[in-house]
């Protein structure tokens, strides 16, 4: 890059405000391992806006969430493919009861060789809280890698708002996700853990900041040590131009699209009853509901369309006094520390560590 340009990139509008037809693949501040992970499937241009829309009917939405979920798996997968695999660690299955009598799954990875009681990372897999699930191939490799760095690592099968596990809209997962973490903490002696911390990212940020809340009101708030989240998808209104935080016009199309963000909440939420609920839209959290939350970090990144609503979010836990830091990954689109580990394999090391490092500072 030239003096010359470097200066225009600089005093230039970011993203789609600078130029309406930049997409990752044309935008400069865009992180080449981003665009080499997404070009092969064609995803590296603008991304387009869903065939239905809120207002379409309830059948319509669950069938485009069960097919957007049928597409994602494999592309999930061969992000993951080929990879050397993650030594030393071993896993296994332990199923809860839910308050409905239904089965919830936990995934739990610990180092082979482990020692003492370990800190805890419980995670909570994306999707927008509507689709995937904690043992595709993204999640899996994420949990062995945290686990590898000393960490009990817990993936929580909730239940979706759609796809194989749904419909199950607000408050299903997140009631799956209060029974799990209540059993760790309870089962943390045998599972040889010292300490919980929540993290998820996107939908399953939402999920850990809404456990949080949700713990506080309920009384199993000590269960928790910290909250991880990552790319939190928290605000529940995006179509608005008017409402919508500004990083959504800076990157609507940068591997997410506003219009998908409102359909998925729109099968999350149906016709938006819980908009002003925390636990469901963490972006509501008034100041009463985050005092006295242990120590948050929210990451966020770049050229993502969410970017905003997670420094909105950590602004909002500083005036509630709560401890929490934020850093933001330059150059990156939703959730691509967690998903390019191939192409970016020293920004995946980074957050990995970011993460064990936290959980591990927390330990008592």
């Amino acid at each position: 890059m030239t003096t010359e340009s470097a200066t225009e990139l600089r005093n230039a509008a970011p993203g789609r405000l600078g130029d309406p037809e930049l997409s990752l693949r044309t935008d400069p501040r865009v992180h080449p391992g981003v665009v080499a992970a997404l070009a092969p499937f064609g995803l590296d241009g603008p991304a387009a806006a869903p065939p239905v829309s809120p207002r379409s009917t309830r059948a319509e939405l669950l069938q485009f969430a069960e097919g957007a979920e049928a597409a994602f798996e494999p592309v999930f997968e061969t992000l993951m493919a080929g990879l050397p695999e993650v030594e030393g660690v071993v896993s296994e299955t332990h199923t809860v009861v839910g308050a409905d009598g239904h089965e919830i799954k936990l995934y739990v990875s610990r180092p082979e060789a482990a020692e003492g009681p370990l800190p805890c990372i419980y995670h909570l897999h994306g999707g927008g809280m509507v689709m995937m699930g904690a043992t595709g191939a993204v999640y899996d490799r994420w949990r062995r890698e945290l686990a590898a760095t000393g960490l009990v690592v817990v993936g929580v099968e909730f239940r979706n708002g759609a796809g194989k596990l749904g419909p199950h809209p607000y408050p299903a997962g997140l009631e799956d996700c209060a029974t799990g973490v209540k059993w760790v903490a309870e089962h943390a002696s045998e599972l040889g853990v010292s300490n919980i911390v929540v993290s998820g990212d996107s939908g399953g940020a939402n999920l850990s900041l809404a456990l949080a809340i949700k713990a506080k009101r309920e009384g199993f708030l000590s269960a928790i040590s910290g909250v991880y989240a990552q790319c939190p998808y928290v605000y529940g209104k995006w179509a608005d131009g008017s409402e919508a935080p500004r990083s959504v016009a800076e990157y609507d199309g940068y591997f997410n699209h506003r219009e998908m963000m409102q359909v998925l909440a729109e099968i999350y939420d149906p016709g938006s009853a819980h908009i002003d609920e925390a636990t469901c839209w963490p972006a509501r959290a008034t100041t009463a509901d985050l005092e006295g939350l242990p120590p948050h970090v929210i990451s966020v990144n770049e050229v993502d369309p969410l970017r905003d609503e997670g420094l909105d979010y950590y602004r909002k836990l500083l005036a509630a006094g709560v401890p929490a830091s934020a850093w933001m990954n330059p150059g990156l689109s939703h959730e691509a520390e967690i998903l390019f580990r191939a192409t970016m394999p020293d920004v995946y090391a980074a957050n990995v560590r970011s993460v064990s490092g936290f959980a591990h500072s927390l330990a008592r």
